[in-house]
């Protein structure tokens, strides 16, 4: 039948039946689509092979670890997502046992040919035994191979055959039955209990779908959680939409008895069936003012992280502007777990090693730097300097704790270079390495107008003691690619915690764990620190020992530690019951609402 034909037959139907005084047909309610952006593109739908906090959000929503956190209870705590119940840590500490409801199902692929997949505890053994397959380059590899029982020799097998035995059983990882799994550590590691709410380590994915699309799984997620990708453009657009698999899951939350907010939010939504949206839509946006007209424009419904260049005209004083609460827009600064750093390649002929010449140049270029210009000029205010490679409002950290991470003394720094033959043999008012070579420090970068922001910045900096910089441009996920394997001299970053411990970062710098690491460093006596503090309960002692590697950190100079950013999101009217969690990582899409209704009232 032809289409307008049928429309005018339904309408002209729906007139006889007012005119008879019959009701018309209901209509459906439109679809509830959340809408926002990204400022960076992501990497990979393959959960353990990603680092970065987009892919993190987008594989969280597809993919389920057994754990996750409240999300609204402050400071984080941890409940059960896909398990029973939190762990059973047994044997002091070494032994987690996890029990999995049953009843949980994959969503539809052609991968299961037609069945209903129920997940077991063998999904999460193979998940975690991925990590150990050298082909898969896990970037959490780190966290399982020094620590599990039989890890490390599976891996190594692995690595001598280029072949992994996904048949072969492992001590420290196996299923108990069909819904209990365990995994057995060599020595009490009283943070591995975050790992079972790091989708990059214990995401569930199933053997079969890895099998079936091979090198092309990472485009082809499938899992157990609330959302299904149904459309894709790679770094343009993502469509996610409920998947029709999902068990029945209602609204919980647990904010604190002070926190009112969360406590208006826990009444609005408590007890609702989740996923309450029916399609999430996520753009991305690498330049900010598009980023931000669009939001203006309406054609976002959140902008997540406003972007720090518009923070006095969005938000002056801090306060809301005037303009924009007339529009109904909601506004929320928080102080995210965070850190932002540059990192050296320790691997790289000039600007990494150990020796004192090599650390003397790091810490030049360091000192070089004014982070109060990158806050003031930048980040328009929204930071603060850091003192520590891990950021306030993590276990560990201390505010009292000082370092001098941030120094800036451009005197200082030329005389670390005299010192060492870093000078300018030729006269061109650039100087050379000891051995009299060329001397060109490659800063990494993206084709941004705000990252060309930090190119000058750094370029002024290097210009003040006499160091050649060049910028390197490519694409974000390109960068980190390259980086992964050791081939970025010279890149700043922002991290945000995975857990609510200054483990979270400090893991990155620890030498063994080669795929996060992407200053490659591996000096033994950080390294030694790292594996005592892993062993110990949060404690002054460990966090003495937190400072001592801190320490380090600056001594050597592997990242040069840069800022703590506050965050400022702003959503209009329809978004119902927003609030990022301290975790960026965090997929809040099954917690919310769209309600159209608020958005007409809030405009008239």
């Amino acid at each position: 039948m032809n289409r307008t034909v049928f429309k005018g037959t339904i309408l002209a139907a729906a007139a006889l039946l007012a005119l008879a005084g019959q009701p018309s047909p209901a209509r459906a309610d439109p679809p509830k689509v959340l809408r926002y952006a990204f400022e960076i593109a992501e990497t990979s739908f393959d959960p353990h092979r990603i680092n970065d906090v987009y892919s993190h959000i987008v594989n969280s929503a597809v993919y389920e670890p057994p754990l996750t956190y409240d999300y609204l209870a402050r400071p984080l705590k941890l409940r059960p997502q896909t398990a029973t119940g939190l762990p059973e840590i047994s044997d002091g500490g070494r032994t987690y046992t996890l029990h999995i409801q049953p009843g949980i199902y994959f969503a539809d692929d052609p991968a299961f040919k037609g069945k209903k997949r129920e997940l077991t505890a063998a999904d999460y053994v193979y998940s975690m035994k991925r990590l150990l397959d050298p082909r898969v380059r896990a970037s959490q590899q780190g966290e399982i191979e020094p620590y599990v029982v039989g890890a490390e020799e599976a891996a190594d097998r692995a690595r001598k055959t280029s072949h992994f035995d996904y048949d072969a059983p492992i001590e420290g990882i196996k299923a108990l039955d069909r819904y209990t799994f365990q995994v057995k550590l060599k020595d009490p590691q009283y943070v591995f209990i975050y790992n079972f709410a790091d989708c990059r380590i214990t995401c569930a994915v199933a053997r079969e779908v890895v099998e079936y699309y091979g090198e092309d799984f990472g485009s082809h997620p499938v899992g157990t959680g609330p959302w299904k990708l149904t459309f894709w453009k790679r770094t343009s657009k993502m469509v996610f939409e409920r998947n029709p698999s999902y068990r029945e899951v209602h609204w919980d939350a647990n904010p604190n008895p002070d926190d009112e907010r969360g406590q208006r939010i826990r009444a609005r939504l408590e007890g609702k069936r989740i996923p309450m949206v029916d399609r999430v839509e996520v753009s991305i946006i690498e330049e900010t003012q598009p980023r931000w007209l669009s939001f203006l424009n309406e054609e976002m419904d959140l902008i997540f992280l406003v972007p720090e260049e518009f923070g006095y005209q969005a938000f002056p004083n801090n306060k809301i502007a005037p303009n924009l609460a007339r529009r109904g827009i909601r506004m929320e600064q928080w102080p995210a777990l965070d850190l932002t750093y540059n990192f050296f390649n320790m691997l790289d002929p000039v600007v990494g090693g150990y020796t004192p010449e090599k650390v003397a140049l790091r810490r030049a270029i360091s000192l070089s730097y004014k982070t109060d210009d990158e806050i003031a000029i930048i980040r328009k205010g929204q930071a603060i300097p850091a003192q520590t490679p891990y950021s306030p409002g993590v276990a560990g950290y201390d505010p009292n704790f000082r370092t001098t991470a941030n120094e800036y003394d451009i005197s200082k720094a030329k005389a670390l270079l005299d010192m060492y033959g870093y000078v300018d043999r030729d006269g061109d008012g650039y100087r050379e390495m000891p051995d009299g070579s060329p001397l060109t420090v490659h800063f990494y970068s993206t084709p941004t107008a705000r990252d060309q922001q930090f190119d000058e910045l750094w370029k002024r900096s290097l210009d003040d003691i006499g160091v050649r910089m060049e910028v390197v441009k490519g694409k974000w996920p390109d960068i980190l690619t390259a980086a992964r394997r050791g081939k970025v001299q010279f890149w700043q970053l922002g991290g945000s915690a995975s857990a609510p411990d200054a483990d979270t970062w400090l893991s990155s710098l620890y030498g063994p764990n080669l795929e996060a690491n992407l200053a490659k460093f591996d000096l033994p006596a950080y390294n030694k620190l790292y594996e005592k503090a892993r062993a110990m309960a949060d404690s002054p002692e460990r966090t003495k020992i937190y400072q001592e590697m801190a320490k380090l950190v600056v001594a050597y100079a592997p990242w040069k530690i840069n800022t703590h950013r506050i965050r400022t999101d702003m959503w209009y009217p329809q978004l119902v019951g927003y609030r990022r969690s301290p975790l960026l990582t965090f997929n809040f899409w099954s917690f919310v609402d769209i309600d159209r209704s608020a958005a007409q009232v809030a405009t008239r």
